[in-house]
């Protein structure tokens, strides 16, 4: 059995800084490290190595000093190394690295090709799905658990990946490809004697030219995708902090600023990037498609509900396609059942009233369970025949790894996780990514068509719905469908769904290890009811198994962007507040006074969360609504 791990060399993010006078990442003496999923896939490919007599190849493509990132590979556990090394790779986007990355993989057979979910410091995900779609290869995505029978004709992987309600069990065959997240595997540290073993360790080196006669495909020339001048978004936060008070004198203190601040009522707005996401228009009449081509949004399903930010895209184009002068169109996906008949056209007419001048439709049995694969032959035969402008998605499981495949099957550029689109005078897609830990946003632009982003939800609002407007319906044609190629063998959701609601929600309670063991969650749980909002946490928290993953904010968890977000008895270092820097106001409680939570918060209190929360829920019920 031979298996692939892909990593990437990245700088430690909490010490980059950005200079706002040559508007530039510093990175000047900053370290590098391993990009901790990559780690984590390593650490995978170790333990199937002792269980199954495995051979383990690293690859990663950057410049020389991306050497050391391959020989803690190698210590960790891999038998060689692969460094592709080349100015000509100098400048290259997802697409184009995933390219590279692909033609050496393609020179060997593999039985497992492993990625890390996303790099911390980009944070795209792209790379994995491309590659995959590239090399014809299954993918299962967000792994967190692993098991692997190479004797089997049929099913030789059997993982669990977590989705936004929480987790599939599916199985595929083998060749295959997987991004890893937490805990699939327990990390490594190699010891002396094995980071001086992996200096003997054999280190191939691959240029540009022993991957393809044109170098053209890749760097910058490659890459369809480039950056336009980033610039710097850190939310300025008040940093009022109230202490040395009575809970009672200080919750009063707080429900005051909150007050004035609009924030407990309607008046109060997600801080965005545009005057277009503060307020909601008017659903509009009818537009014909015009010579741009028209805007594509991706219908997605949370249970038997459209995800709002399907509605939430469907607002902003509707804007960008009257700067356009062109039309909004929705692509629904589903199954072909009786019944899913009058769903699709109940839905449909959803997508209408929200902005959708027409709904294109895609129906056939084996639709009826999402698989990335059936997905992106559907969607890449409807944009070889319609041609859009561009096709939007939303940032969710589902939406980045179906994106990512797409372009890598299409050759397209590709923005991850965006918080704001715009149409520029030449009249292209202007895609705002965040990057660095969201402080810094990097307009990006694409020189192929249609243009297609995935856009952070929370961030967008959606048109004022107009119930009264029949949808104009198109059916897809179906014909390459082909069958699944990662199969559900079982669906787990969590009951309460609230990691899901994370994405949208006005209010959020989020909880850290300082409430001191999960049978406190009730007094948060309560205050959660009081202002009707859900519950959210940090690493350590979803770590301990207090609250499930999906409820995780943070580098390696979600970005939100609700206009209230109460941080209670958590420390607030940098992994969780790069998660809420889109947040309305920051209400922090903690006994700390030194707590980093402090410094990221528009308001709070040092005390005791025992106290200071029943103080709170008490004032709420007292003020009403």
């Amino acid at each position: 059995m031979k298996i692939a791990v892909c990593i990437k060399q990245v700088p430690v993010v909490s010490l980059l800084k950005f200079d706002n006078e040559s508007r530039r990442v510093v990175r000047d003496g900053v370290p590098s490290e391993v990009n901790p999923f990559d780690v984590l896939g390593m650490s995978l490919a170790a333990n199937l190595k002792r269980q199954h007599d495995a051979e383990v190849v690293v690859f990663t493509m950057g410049p020389p000093q991306a050497r050391d990132a391959l020989v803690q590979c190698l210590a960790m556990g891999a038998d060689s190394a692969v460094h592709l090394n080349d100015r000509a790779f100098a400048g290259s986007d997802t697409l184009a690295t995933a390219r590279a990355l692909a033609l050496a993989l393609a020179q060997d057979d593999y039985d497992l090709i492993i990625c890390g979910r996303n790099s911390v410091d980009a944070e795209t995900g792209q790379v994995g799905a491309e590659i995959a779609d590239m090399l014809d290869l299954p993918q299962v995505s967000g792994v967190r658990r692993l098991e692997l029978n190479p004797d089997s004709d049929s099913f030789a992987l059997e993982a669990e990946r977590i989705t936004d309600e929480g987790y599939d069990v599916v199985r595929c065959a083998l060749p295959a490809l997987i991004t890893v997240t937490e805990d699939v595997a327990p990390e490594i540290y190699p010891r002396r004697a094995e980071r001086q073993a992996a200096q003997e360790k054999p280190v191939a080196t691959l240029t540009a030219a022993d991957l393809s006669d044109d170098a053209s495909v890749f760097g910058a020339d490659g890459s369809p995708t480039s950056v336009s001048e980033i610039y710097s978004i850190e939310p300025e936060r008040e940093g009022i902090v109230v202490r040395d008070k009575p809970a009672v004198e200080a919750v009063s203190e707080l429900m005051a600023y909150l007050d004035a601040r609009g924030a407990l009522g309607s008046a109060a707005t997600t801080a965005g990037v545009s005057d277009a996401t503060s307020a909601a228009v008017q659903r509009g009449p009818l537009r014909a498609c015009g010579d741009a081509g028209a805007i594509w949004v991706l219908a997605e399903m949370l249970g038997s509900e459209l995800r709002p930010i399907t509605l939430e895209l469907l607002g902003r184009s509707c804007e960008l396609a009257d700067t356009l002068n062109t039309s909004v169109e929705a692509v629904l996906i589903g199954a072909a059942a009786n019944d899913a008949a009058d769903e699709s056209t109940r839905h449909a007419n959803t997508l209408a009233a929200y902005g959708a001048d027409r709904v294109l439709l895609a129906q056939d049995t084996r639709l009826a369970e999402y698989e990335v694969s059936q997905y992106t032959a559907v969607l890449a035969d409807a944009i070889a025949t319609h041609r859009p402008y561009a096709v939007l998605l939303g940032s969710t499981v589902m939406g980045r790894e179906l994106a990512a495949r797409l372009a890598g099957r299409l050759s397209l550029g590709l923005t991850g996780d965006c918080i704001g689109l715009e149409v520029d005078d030449e009249g292209r897609l202007v895609q705002l990514k965040p990057a660095f830990g969201g402080n810094i946003v990097a307009p990006i632009l694409s020189n192929t068509t249609p243009y297609m982003a995935t856009v952070r939800p929370g961030l967008l609002t959606p048109v004022v719905p107009d119930s009264g407007i029949d949808a104009v319906v198109e059916r897809l044609l179906v014909d390459g469908l082909g069958d699944a190629r990662v199969h559900i063998i079982d669906r787990v959701v969590d009951e309460s769904a609230e990691g899901a609601e994370l994405d949208s929600a006005h209010t959020i309670i989020s909880v850290g290890k300082g409430i001191g063991g999960p049978e406190n969650l009730p007094l948060l749980r309560e205050l959660a009811d009081v202002l009707d909002a859900p519950l959210g946490a940090t690493r350590d928290v979803t770590e301990l198994g207090w609250l499930p993953r999906q409820y995780q904010i943070g580098l390696s968890g979600k970005s939100v962007s609700p206009r209230l977000y109460f941080a209670v008895a958590l420390s607030g270092v940098f992994n969780h507040t790069v998660g809420i820097g889109k947040a309305g106001t920051v209400v922090a409680i903690n006994h700390t006074a030194r707590a980093p939570i402090f410094r990221a918060a528009d308001f709070g209190i040092v005390g005791d969360y025992t106290e200071v929360v029943p103080a709170l829920i008490k004032a709420l019920k007292a003020r009403g609504g």
